[in-house]
């Protein structure tokens, strides 16, 4: 399985870099579908949503789609999904975007789709990765309410690592390390926090960290 695990999408020449590897083609003969689901509940402001498609833009990419898999029926997103080389999924909240991988039923196909295929997460994309969603990251540290999320507060994840990633090390006040590292006191499992100009290469279980930013891992 081909991961690369962002903070902030495609934010640099280095992640553009990875991405690339990861597929084995270049630009104009990549296809990406773009998947918007996770930024449905968010408030306010989007002009991030919009850097991220602009960067993907920049990137000069044969063909990029936009599939919502809230919005419309499996007959309509999951061709558009077989097609695309890569399959982004962008930010918002973590609890939504794994809400709707699984009533969708994409979260039971995605094991078959990436056999040839790469996963590209951004913030809540990349956090559905893990083994589960843990209530205390998302709510204390991203500030998702419950109102917007059905009153879950633990949910399983898509299970494709076994570690937490943490994205925006660095964005506010409340996403320095030393405030990270006091409210997971006691977590065992390995954790990497990442800022926006940081990602996670994975092939399978090897790991690499890219980065022209800061980043660290608990653990």
């Amino acid at each position: 399985m081909k991961l690369l695990l962002t903070s902030g999408g495609i934010a640099n020449k280095s992640i553009a870099k990875a991405l690339f590897d990861l597929v084995g083609k270049k630009p104009k003969d990549t296809s990406i579908v773009f998947i918007p689901t996770a930024s449905n509940v968010m408030r306010g402001n989007k002009t991030w949503l919009i850097d991220d498609l602009i960067n993907l833009k920049k990137q000069n990419f044969k063909s990029i789609e936009i599939t919502d898999i809230s919005a419309v029926d499996e007959s309509v997103w999951k061709p558009k999904l077989e097609k695309a080389d890569v399959l982004f999924f962008e930010g918002g909240y973590t609890y939504h975007l794994m809400k709707w991988l699984n009533k969708s039923s994409l979260a039971k196909m995605l094991l078959e789709l990436l056999k040839n295929k790469v996963y590209v997460g951004v913030s809540a994309g990349s956090m559905v990765t893990n083994k589960k969603l843990v209530f205390k990251i998302s709510q204390i540290t991203y500030r998702e309410h419950l109102k917007y999320l059905d009153k879950v507060k633990e949910m399983s994840g898509l299970n494709f690592v076994d570690f937490y990633f943490l994205p925006h090390l660095n964005s506010h006040k409340e996403l320095k390390e030393n405030f990270i590292r006091r409210i997971l006191k006691g977590m065992s499992e390995k954790i990497y926090a990442l800022d926006d100009n940081s990602a996670l290469k994975i092939i399978d279980e090897k790991i690499e960290v890219i980065s022209k930013g800061k980043w660290f891992v608990i653990n």
